[in-house]
């Protein structure tokens, strides 16, 4: 048996570190696919140079096309626009629907097997295009998102409190964006209810700094946003599938009738194994929580509505 083989599409910041970061494991074929020429095969190139250096033997693909992606068990989806100014929503959300099903099509066709991960944004809309135009079961289909957010709160917990980040659990759900909800209930530190340990204050403040984690690091760039802690987060997601860990990670997938939602893809709690979302787990919510979430869905529904009439 050889090594599983991980596709990455879009050789940008996002895909060409998170192709660098699974060479590194040295357990998968990697194949790096982007349309622009020679982009792909220098990226590839250059993360196979480094192998010798850093201890890996990973086989690294660069293409322009897809028939090297044939037989992926995984594939990261990051290809898509940033919003460009004076670009209206609209034309930023068809603009990326049409390149995610374009993506979808080819990889699917070549890999009828495949788990999908979707990093392009707007995120659950991209998910919910993924879902119509592959054919594959709704637990083959999952969006990177609440694994992210939570990295960043557990990040921001950990300064504030001076501990190991990795101590720190957190759980964010709802859709990626403005309507996002922290569960500050089930965030611990070393076992520990964060409530206990930090006062309400200072936690509103992380939660807030939590939902503008991707704007703070736009901010700051001025030119491009983050990619270290979106390519770790799907990268994440891909071992937790390959190495069947069975672990609860936050994921935008279809829900159908989970937390009350029917038809609509949200970020929830998900096991995530070898068949991909094989489970979500329904957390108790307060009242507040559960209508935070019907918000974040309902704003992810009216984004699906936009989508299908814009793709009609």
């Amino acid at each position: 048996m050889g090594r599983p083989k991980i596709t990455v599409v879009g050789a940008g910041n996002v895909g060409g570190t998170t192709a660098q970061r699974l060479a590194e494991k040295d357990a998968y074929d990697v194949v790096l696919v982007d349309i622009i020429e020679g982009v792909p095969q220098g990226k590839a190139l250059d993360i196979s140079q480094a192998g010798p250096v850093c201890g890996y033997s990973t086989r690294v693909v660069g293409t322009n096309g897809y028939d090297e992606t044939a037989g992926s068990s995984v594939a990261v989806i990051t290809s898509g626009m940033p919003r460009k100014p004076g670009m209206s929503r609209d034309e930023l959300l068809t603009t990326n629907a049409r390149i995610v099903k374009s993506v979808v099509t080819e990889l699917v066709s070549r890999s009828p097997g495949i788990i999908l991960i979707l990093v392009t944004n707007p995120l659950d809309a991209m998910v919910h295009v993924a879902l119509q135009v592959s054919g594959l079961p709704k637990s083959r289909i999952i969006g990177m998102a609440g694994v992210l957010d939570s990295a960043r709160m557990r990040t921001f917990i950990a300064t504030e409190l001076k501990v190991p980040g990795p101590e720190v659990e957190a759980m964010v759900l709802g859709g990626h964006g403005d309507t996002m909800v922290p569960l500050p209930r089930y965030t611990t530190v070393k076992g520990r209810p964060v409530s206990e340990l930090l006062p309400k204050e200072r936690l509103d403040a992380i939660v807030k700094r939590t939902r503008d984690g991707g704007a703070e690091i736009v901010g700051l760039l001025k030119t491009g946003s983050a990619f270290y802690a979106p390519s770790a987060s799907a990268v994440d997601m891909v071992e937790a599938i390959h190495r069947d860990q069975k672990r609860v990670l936050p994921c935008a997938v279809l829900c159908d009738g989970e937390y009350g939602l029917k038809n609509v893809v949200v970020g929830v709690p998900v096991k995530i194994g070898r068949g991909g979302a094989e489970q979500v787990v329904e957390y108790e919510l307060t009242a507040e929580e559960r209508s935070a979430l019907s918000a974040s869905a309902a704003a992810v529904r009216e984004l699906c509505t936009v989508v299908d009439r814009l793709m009609a």
